[in-house]
């Protein structure tokens, strides 16, 4: 296993986290899609992970209905130890009109009924699943920041936040000498490259750790998708198209895909989560499964190294528009330095552009 330091903590973490939204539930569209395993089903998830070196776990209070959390915190009883336990809050619990985003109220019973749940005196890494707009940042914070001072809450996070959002979080984080965000988890994939506009720069500035949801596009570049269709009816994605994409664009991805997946002899969702982890921002990859043969095949992915013609041919076809006014401020910028250097997007190097 491979480990990198959670953004300016001491704490180092598997480059593979274990998501969890596979775990439990009640029959729905999405649970049943996700996978609803049982409990046991669960126990031998989590005890090959942790056998294998991995010792990050993400959840949500949220993934079935709470059902995620029960199982995870019965399956880490003995092995709690080993690892660096995370979990998120902010998406509705209940009918009722304080049971969803990130006041105060919310916020300290979402902390409660988690820790209940995960039988456990203290989360690891607790994180805001998403940005909610009715609450300030402040308060937000605060309550954060309380947590971390009572000892439920090791370390704060942030999850699906644009870069502004991240950057003001930093700065009333530093005026008001509130605990700051130690990650931002977001969709990082070839078939999902948004954020490299601006909340990766934001990431790289603040050195804070960037953790990847679906890397695969929800299971899309999982090797069971082609320009023929599918080979498993009853894939995630064939039941529930979500994160959305660009389809026809996918599919280009996917022929490059399999062409280098056969030049290393891997599969096709390995080379998909190896072009995450090779990604320099990219702290983990949070990675879910249905089965341990599923879990086997994304652990091999930290033995692949992609060529530098492997990263060209999958940029080329993933690579995301340019936009304004990032293409803008790289054009200006060129006369900000001596002759002879050039731009590779993110900062100014002697010599020729990079290919």
């Amino acid at each position: 296993m491979k480990y990198a330091q959670l953004g300016t903590t001491g704490v180092f973490v598997s480059r593979l986290c274990l998501g969890t939204m596979t775990f439990g539930g009640a029959e729905n569209a999405v649970t049943t899609a996700m996978g609803r395993l049982t409990q046991k089903e669960t126990e031998v998830i989590v005890g090959s992970a942790l056998d294998a070196g991995i010792n990050f776990i993400d959840t949500a209070d949220v993934y079935g209905g709470g059902a995620s959390e029960e199982q995870l915190g019965q399956a880490l009883k003995l092995r709690r130890h080993e690892v660096v336990l995370a979990t998120k809050m902010h998406a509705r619990v209940g009918p009722g009109p304080n049971q969803v985003g990130q006041s105060r109220i919310h916020l300290m019973n979402a902390l409660e009924n988690s820790l209940r749940r995960l039988k456990t005196d203290h989360i690891d890494l607790y994180q805001l699943h998403n940005f909610d707009p009715y609450t300030p940042l402040e308060e937000v914070l605060r309550t954060l920041d309380d947590a971390v001072s009572q000892g439920k809450v090791r370390y704060i996070g942030c999850s699906n936040f644009a870069g502004w959002q991240l950057m003001k979080a930093a700065g009333i984080a530093e005026l008001r000498g509130y605990t700051h965000f130690a990650s931002v988890q977001s969709w990082y994939s070839l078939a999902g490259r948004d954020i490299e506009r601006e909340l990766i720069p934001a990431v790289a500035d603040s050195n804070v750790g960037l953790l990847c949801w679906s890397p695969l596009a929800g299971g899309l570049l999982s090797g069971k998708f082609d320009r023929s269709g599918t080979s498993d009816p009853g894939a995630r994605r064939a039941q529930i198209q979500f994160p959305p994409v660009d389809e026809d664009k996918a599919l280009v991805i996917i022929d490059q895909l399999k062409i280098i997946a056969e030049r290393h002899q891997v599969s096709v969702a390995q080379i998909a989560l190896a072009w995450v982890l090779a990604q320099p921002a990219v702290t983990s990859v949070i990675t879910g499964v249905k089965r341990p043969d599923q879990l086997a095949d994304n652990l091999g992915a930290l033995d692949v190294t992609l060529s530098d013609d492997d990263l060209a041919l999958l940029d080329e076809a993933s690579r995301p528009p340019v936009s304004y006014p990032g293409w803008i401020q790289s054009y200006n910028g060129k006369g900000r330095v001596p002759t002879g250097y050039t731009y590779d997007g993110a900062s100014w190097q002697l010599g020729e552009p990079p290919c």
